[in-house]
């Protein structure tokens, strides 16, 4: 049996049993090269799977019962999908375990050659070690602050928010437009969260948990509907209606706010939230054609080429500034 970080008995217990039964699976037909890599890639796949699920099963509902807005004639929503599972599916282990993983155990290595021993707060606090759902919220804290960093400057630099342009052209947002994203800024983000996650030693299969954590909450908070959390929840956790208004059609670019991706209250701290709007409208009045409606191919090419035309933009008005 595969051997698993300590993440807590019945975690572990339970994911050593899941990696059994896939091992036993893969060698019943006859699968024992790279046996060990393809039982892990199949459990996270499936737990991506899991979460995109769980997602559609509450968010869907909620959107039938209590939408914000309907509209006539629904915008195609199959490229979306489509990116929703090869995120799950291929991206999601290939970086968030597997990339990750490895990364963890080299900085591991490195360090202990040198006489020390990776940061943590188990490592800290030695006493978190037998509590290990306190640390994994510690982690989830600190990667949402990072993230929430990560999202304004996304909108603070003109090229970083050609690419983010494609998640706000959505004039139609539902819970999928979550996963409406450009694969540059996915893979911006993953690096982001990754250092984060290596700094304060985030456990090797810890990680993987707190990305599908985000992916859930921001599938609900993307979510069409009129349901809140009350004053206290909504200045702690982002809720629907608070992360539309970071979407209205009037709030693109510089102009945002509420950046919180999880946790509301650091929009709250360093004092870029907006609660109580009325935003139904949603998207970018700059974006072109091929963002809002475009096929995934054709939302990837539009994304890119505002981001080269963004950054071509900033260097001619640094060029121009320096002439003067």
């Amino acid at each position: 049996m595969l051997a698993l970080p300590h993440v807590g008995d019945w975690l572990s217990s339970h994911l050593q049993c899941a990696l059994h039964s896939i091992q036993s699976m893969l060698s019943a037909h006859a699968v024992t090269k790279y046996n060990h890599p393809i039982a892990l890639w199949i459990l996270f796949a499936a737990c991506g799977v899991t979460e995109l699920c769980i997602s559609f099963t509450f968010c869907t509902p909620i959107e039938c019962i209590r939408p914000l807005t309907r509209w006539e004639k629904r915008n195609p929503i199959a490229p979306d999908i489509l990116y929703a599972f090869f995120v799950r599916i291929v991206l999601f282990p290939l970086i968030a375990f597997f990339e990750y993983d490895w990364l963890h155990r080299h900085i591991a290595g490195t360090l202990s050659d040198l006489g020390f021993a990776q940061p943590s707060f188990a490592a800290l606090v030695p006493a978190l070690q037998t509590w290990p759902v306190i640390t994994f919220a510690l982690n989830f804290v600190i990667l949402d602050l990072a993230d929430y960093w990560r999202h304004r400057l996304s909108h603070r630099l003109g090229w970083w928010y050609g690419v983010h342009s494609l998640h706000h052209a959505e004039d139609q947002m539902t819970f999928w437009s979550d996963d409406r994203s450009h694969i540059l800024e996915d893979a911006i983000t993953y690096v982001w969260l990754i250092a984060v996650g290596l700094a304060i030693g985030v456990p090797s299969l810890q990680f993987p948990f707190l990305i599908l954590t985000f992916r859930l909450l921001g599938s609900v908070s993307h979510a069409n509907t009129t349901i809140g959390y009350g004053w206290l929840g909504n200045h702690i956790l982002v809720s629907p209606r608070f992360h539309r208004t970071h979407h209205a059609l009037k709030a693109a670019g510089r102009r945002s706010c509420n950046y919180g991706t999880a946790l509301s209250l650091w929009d709250v701290a360093f004092g870029t939230a907006r609660f109580n709007d009325d935003t139904v409208e949603t998207g970018d009045a700059g974006a072109e054609p091929a963002l809002v409606h475009g096929s995934w191919v054709e939302q990837q090419r539009a994304g890119f080429r505002r981001m080269m035309r963004l950054a071509r933009r900033k260097r001619s008005s640094v060029t121009t500034r320096s002439a003067a």
